[in-house]
């Protein structure tokens, strides 16, 4: 079973979950000396991105391997924007939730079997407090997850509960206390989005209105320079008003959500070909979400974003965190560099990077990279509980300091593509922003279009 330290670098095995039985096998131990071998990887060298995936994007989504007989809920429950509420704490988690994004769980301790049968029987809801890696104490901000799907069964004789979980609403923390049981009860005010108005309709003429293009007219089936053609013209139709006013018209498009959301998918375009517009939310404030939850930045730069009430004002720092992060190194060592942002791909239909549960409960942000550099492989290929069905995951560590870097995943069938890949893990990485002047706040912290 995992111990309480939430993935430590110092121990490979439990953090990744490399010894998946719960009962001791016997092993000879001269296998168990070739299991532990670190060797070079090679392959990076020569590997070349696909044209073709074959891989279903659907099966990472499903997190199959938490089982098929999952007892699935629907419904949603939202609270009243800055309204108090009192939620249960989820206890060991080094995850900083973003709303929209799936948190799987697999439970093991009395405490949190506890509370989650509790959960469960009221509104499905529990909290996910926001701690910084910066090595505060105590989370002020955090987000409510709902649970959609929740399966308890036993193991060995230890209680086991699953649960697959969404995030819902950003919140303020005003105050925890601890219950006699040992559950941790939060109460706090839940943070409302700030839907600002479209920058120039205080000068829009109302009769002209009707004339106005939509995004949504916009024809399905159109070649590249087509569709920038369209888009061109839309922006001109939409930003004619701008005559009107002191401001050219690129102004009130670094204010405008649909031109933000453009430009953040060009951006993802770039890092997966392959991506479809379909996948994406067309809401502003889903949408920014789903980018948040998907960029490889440490948890100060992702407490950034979940602070932002507004979802342009959330959409332009994660355009300036895209333009300018140019590649991904080891958080421990900080020099040594893993992989580049031109290697990033999407294997899951939630993006390049989704939330995995490792069988002794620890839950990893995985990143899926064409190639990387600087790493060693311990151990032997495992088909075992593999988050990519199909592939065979073999542990990967920093080649200077052997930090724990994530995954190296191989298709066990060779009609199978990609053939290899990575899977880093995100509170293993720090990405290499160039600094500018100005970037830096007070306390030394980037800052980003604040």
């Amino acid at each position: 079973m995992a111990d309480e330290r939430g993935g430590g670098e110092d121990n490979i095995n439990d953090n990744m979950g490399n010894q998946l039985q719960l009962l001791p096998d016997n092993e000879e131990e001269e296998e168990e000396e070739e299991d532990d071998m670190e060797t070079e990887d090679r392959d990076s060298e020569e590997a070349e991105k696909p044209s073709i995936i074959t891989f279903d994007p659907s099966l990472p989504t499903s997190h199959a391997y938490l089982g098929s007989d999952m007892e699935e809920y629907h419904g949603r429950t939202v609270h009243d924007d800055d309204s108090c509420q009192t939620i249960p704490v989820l206890p060991h988690t080094a995850v900083m939730l973003v709303p929209g994004q799936t948190l799987p769980l697999q439970l093991f301790r009395p405490q949190e079997v506890s509370m989650m049968r509790s959960v469960i029987q009221r509104d499905r809801t529990f909290a996910v407090l926001a701690h910084s890696d910066a090595g505060e104490p105590d989370a002020e901000f955090g987000t409510t997850a709902e649970i959609y799907a929740y399966r308890e069964e036993q193991e060995y004789g230890i209680e086991t509960v699953k649960v697959k979980a969404v995030g819902r609403q950003r919140f303020k923390v005003h105050e925890i206390r601890t219950q006699a049981d040992g559950i941790r009860q939060a109460k706090v005010q839940i943070l409302p989005e700030r839907i600002l108005p479209d920058p120039l309709s205080a000068v829009q003429l109302t009769p002209l209105s009707r004339l106005h293009m939509h995004p949504s007219s916009k024809p399905q089936s159109q070649s590249c320079k087509q569709a920038q053609c369209w888009w061109n013209n839309y922006q001109q139709r939409k930003f004619h008003c701008a005559s009107l006013t002191p401001w050219p018209p690129w102004v009130y498009a670094l204010y405008d959500s649909e031109s933000l959301m453009n430009r953040v998918k060009k951006q993802l375009h770039e890092w997966d070909e392959n991506l479809k517009d379909d996948s994406l939310p067309t809401n502003a404030v889903d949408f920014s979400y789903r980018v948040a939850a998907c960029l490889p930045i440490d948890d100060a730069l992702r407490l950034q974003l979940l602070k932002i009430g507004s979802a342009i004002q959330r959409l332009r720092c994660e355009l300036d965190i895209m333009d300018r992060c140019t590649s991904l190194c080891c958080k421990q060592c900080q020099d040594t560099e893993i992989t580049t942002k031109n290697e990033i791909f999407s294997l899951s239909l939630y993006g390049p990077m989704a939330a995995y549960v490792n069988p002794h409960g620890y839950v990893h942000e995985t990143l899926t990279v064409y190639k990387a550099n600087n790493l060693n492989l311990v151990g032997r290929p495992s088909t075992l509980h593999s988050w990519f069905p199909g592939y065979a995951w073999t542990i990967a560590q920093c080649r200077t300091c052997g930090s724990h870097m994530g995954w190296k995943f191989t298709a066990t069938k060779k009609d199978l593509s990609p053939p290899r890949f990575w899977g880093l893990t995100r509170s293993a990485m720090l990405p290499r922003i160039p600094q500018s002047d100005g970037d830096e706040g007070r306390d030394g912290s980037r800052l980003f279009c604040l």
